[in-house]
């Protein structure tokens, strides 16, 4: 018999493998961070011994869910500024709070208190875009979250940075001192097409390429954004980066809301995914993404919160529900955009996006042991006859009750297990009250 670090037994496990297999009464057994073995209980039980057991009786064990898209430091910016249009959000308010306090210390504090979000959603691995990226990989490291960072890349100063080239080679430094992280990965993050010019978002690309990191930005969130670059450049804004050569697998893009036809079919052919933040773009009346153009030419897609500045939470059981829903009633086909297809959209259609598929997004055997654990035996959870419907339309955050990352338990019967949350909230409010302060000045 075989002893591993740690071992699932008796859960209801989705393991959204190729094959979509569901066990049932089933275990498994993780070792050095990663699946050792997958099956029955029984099957489990006679051929590896642990002494630490996890008994999922009354749990659904699944992959940890993915956010494609996050700005965690803003997370001391929750609800600093609601109910306006996207760009005087940023101009008038986001930037200006940023300028004055977006620091080291700011950025780590806000970071690590996210982490401990994150987790409590579910999330096991983020793709981020901020400033200070290093901070926020400490902060990371630290809580034992999985996170491809970049550092924000625009053409004007912001935070410590005096030119778009200074934000490009810091996330360069970040790559090389974090490459032998297991939780770490870089990415070059060129903010957007209307903050960045032409020559920085090719220099950008070349950079990321020629040190093999993958390149994240912001795209057609908004009609003003599509109109604009059609009245600079004379096409829409995905033509656009792929006159340039941006365009590419290593490439993800956000948000994707106003992206047509044409458009949808050249980001197939180079392969590039799009991450849906449905809640903040009806939030900021950004528009709906067009979902169904996205799937009938093959783009692949996953869901995102974006920052809580804009949504104002992390919770992609929040996300799954809403966009499933909006998208029926905007097709108006209740059929369209299924439990199962929803559920594949947090997992492993995006570790696809971030080319991780073969490491995570799915329980299988020699993955990393990314996995969460979500509570079935609640009132409002019974009873349950599709486990796909229940995760989309029924279960909230507060059902997420174990988390492992990279095969170390982070949260254990809802209780965080190495974070002191105290701590988290005496932090928050004195960042509240500068905060205020600041505004009111």
């Amino acid at each position: 018999m075989q002893h591993t670090d740690t071992i699932i037994k008796n859960g209801y496990i989705v393991t959204i493998n190729p094959e979509m297999d569901i066990i049932e009464n089933g275990a498994l057994a993780i070792d050095n961070g990663k699946i050792l073995a997958i099956g029955t209980t029984e099957e489990i039980e006679k051929n590896y011994s642990s002494n630490k057991v996890i008994d999922a009786s009354t749990k659904i064990v699944m992959p940890g869910f993915i956010n494609g898209h996050t700005h965690i430091a803003m997370t001391y910016l929750r609800g600093y500024a609601d109910d306006l249009l996207l760009h005087s959000w940023l101009q008038d308010y986001i930037w200006p709070a940023e300028a004055r306090f977006v620091k080291a210390k700011f950025v780590y504090d806000a970071s690590y208190h996210a982490c401990a979000e994150l987790i409590k959603n579910g999330i096991t691995m983020i793709n981020d875009m901020y400033f200070y990226s290093k901070e926020t990989a400490r902060a990371a490291t630290k809580a034992g979250m999985r996170a491809i960072l970049g550092e924000g890349i625009l053409d004007f100063p912001m935070a410590f940075h005096k030119t778009p080239e200074s934000m490009i080679n810091y996330a360069i430094e970040g790559h090389e001192e974090f490459k032998d992280n297991e939780l770490i990965d870089f990415a070059i993050t060129p903010h957007s097409i209307y903050t960045c010019s032409k020559k920085i978002l090719i220099t950008a690309a070349e950079k990321a390429r020629a040190y093999n990191m993958l390149i994240h930005t912001h795209l057609s969130e908004t009609k003003k954004e599509v109109d604009d670059c059609l009245e600079q450049h004379g096409v829409r804004p995905v033509q656009y980066l792929d006159s340039i050569g941006f365009l590419g697998k290593d490439v993800s893009l956000a948000h994707g809301v106003w992206i047509d036809n044409d458009e949808q079919k050249l980001l197939a052919e180079k392969g590039v995914g799009v991450n849906i933040c449905t809640e903040c773009n009806l939030k900021l009346s950004s528009g709906f993404a067009p979902i169904k153009g996205y799937k009938e030419n093959g783009v692949i897609i996953s869901l995102a919160t974006d920052g809580v500045a804009s949504n104002n939470n992390l919770s992609i059981l929040d996300e799954m529900d809403m966009t499933s829903k909006v998208h029926k009633a905007i097709n108006n086909d209740p059929t369209f955009l299924n439990a199962e297809e929803v559920v594949r959209m947090v997992t492993i259609d995006a570790a696809k996006i971030f080319n991780k598929e073969d490491k995570i997004g799915s329980l299988e055997v020699g993955k990393k042991a990314d996995i969460i654990l979500l509570e079935r035996n609640k009132l409002e959870n019974m009873p349950m006859y599709n486990v796909y419907s229940h995760l989309v339309y029924t279960m909230h955050s507060e059902s997420v009750q174990d988390v492992i990352i990279n095969g170390k338990v982070l949260m254990q019967d809802r209780k965080l297990v190495e974070i002191d949350e105290d701590e988290l909230f005496d932090k928050a409010r004195f960042y509240q009250k500068e905060l205020q302060e600041a505004k009111s000045d």
